[in-house]
């Protein structure tokens, strides 16, 4: 899972970073509620969220080219 991200295009990126982010809003959610399936979960959408992040930052700062 780490690689996956890394041939996605600069708007896949964005647009995965968005569904990631309302699932671990979901999930935040239901921890509140009670109603966590696994608490791990939420460690590992927070560090493929920080993955994508670094990749859209290389994006836009130039060191990773769009093909």
């Amino acid at each position: 899972m780490k690689n996956s991200f890394s041939k996605l295009t600069y708007n896949e990126l964005l647009s995965k970073r968005e569904e990631l982010r309302k699932d671990y809003f979901q999930m935040r959610m239901d921890k509140v509620t009670g109603h966590v399936d696994n608490p791990l979960q939420t460690r590992n959408i927070k560090r493929q969220i920080a993955r994508l992040n670094t990749l859209i930052t290389e994006y836009d700062m130039g060191i990773r080219k769009a093909d």
